[in-house]
C-alpha cells in the first residue's frame, strides 16, 4: 500500500520541463521524489560520479589503517617510527587523491 494518498498533474512550460528533466537525469530520482525534497526544502543534487565512489571507498580504506594503527598505539601505549611514518603516507595518499579529484 502506498504512503502517499494524493496524486497531482501539472503543466510545465518547455523550459521547466527540461530543469525538471535534468534534475530527474542528474539525481536519478523520480518526478515525485524530487517534488517532495523541493517542498521539503531539500536542494536535489546529483548523484555521485563512480569516480566519486571509488575515491570515497579509497579514503574510507585509508581511514581505516589509520584507525587500526591508532587502535594499536593506544593499546600497546607506544608508536614506532614505521607507524608514524606509515600514518603520514596515508594522509599524504589521501590529500593527493582528493587534490587530483577537484
Amino acid at each position: 500500500m502506498r504512503s502517499c494518498s494524493h496524486h497531482i498533474s501539472a503543466w510545465l512550460s518547455e523550459s521547466d520541463y527540461r530543469h525538471l528533466k535534468k534534475l530527474m537525469d542528474a539525481s536519478g530520482l523520480t518526478t515525485s521524489n524530487i517534488i517532495r525534497k523541493l517542498l521539503e526544502g531539500v536542494e536535489v543534487t546529483p548523484r555521485p560520479t563512480e569516480h566519486t565512489i571509488a575515491l570515497l571507498r579509497e579514503l574510507s580504506a585509508i581511514g581505516n589503517n589509520i584507525n587500526q594503527i591508532a587502535h594499536t598505539a593506544n593499546a600497546t601505549q607506544s608508536v614506532s617510527t614505521a607507524q608514524l611514518n606509515e600514518v603520514q603516507r596515508l594522509l599524504g595518499e589521501a590529500w593527493r587523491m582528493v587534490k587530483d579529484a577537484y
